[in-house]
């Protein structure tokens, strides 16, 4: 099978019109699954978030797509500006996408967040039973830099919560592994 082209893939900003498709996604079980909130999202509620998330310079939310087709959401919050930090989270909404499109999604936002936005540091959290996020983020260079034992009330126990981060340096040496590794070199 062909390696997918960067040109078949795009970041976008995330838009009002998205906002049904977005909300069938986020309370899809699989991707509350995976979520700290995890109750099912009403319309009105989800309207609230989009507005506010709009509003806020600290946040922002991307639309993944393939060949102009959505496929999931990609995030950075809690934009630190004065120390270049921030958080980001991500997830495939659609079910039927191309083999490799989290790691496309992971390496475009990537290049974004370090190359655009020009931050420093990013970081994420991930449940422990999440091993599939845990390793994708891994192969980007993530490291482990902390484990929030019985964190978070999930599935009826206290779930692990694993902190990562990645550097901007460690992007730059990687990055053209990391591209190879994504996209066909056509």
């Amino acid at each position: 099978m062909e390696k997918p082209k960067s040109e078949d893939y795009r970041l976008r900003a995330l838009e009002e019109s998205d906002l049904q498709q977005v909300l069938e996604w986020r309370n899809s079980d699989r991707i509350r699954a995976n979520m700290y909130t995890d109750h099912i999202i009403s319309m009105d509620e989800h309207r609230e978030w989009f507005e506010k998330i709009t509003k806020d310079d600290k946040d922002v939310y991307k639309i993944f797509e393939f060949k102009a087709r959505s496929l999931g959401v990609v995030n950075a919050t809690q934009i630190d500006r004065v120390n270049q930090k921030c958080s980001w989270a991500f997830y495939l909404g659609d079910e039927n996408v191309p083999l490799g499109s989290g790691a496309v999604m992971e390496f475009l936002f990537l290049k974004y967040i370090f190359e655009e936005l020009k931050i420093r540091k990013l970081c994420c959290e991930v449940f422990g039973f999440n091993l599939t996020t845990i390793k994708l983020h891994q192969k980007f260079g993530f490291r482990e830099e902390g484990c929030f034992k019985q964190h978070i009330f999930k599935n009826n126990i206290y779930q692990d919560v694993i902190s990562m981060a990645l550097l901007v340096d460690e992007w730059i040496i990687n990055k053209p592994k990391l591209e190879k590794l994504c996209f066909s070199q056509n």
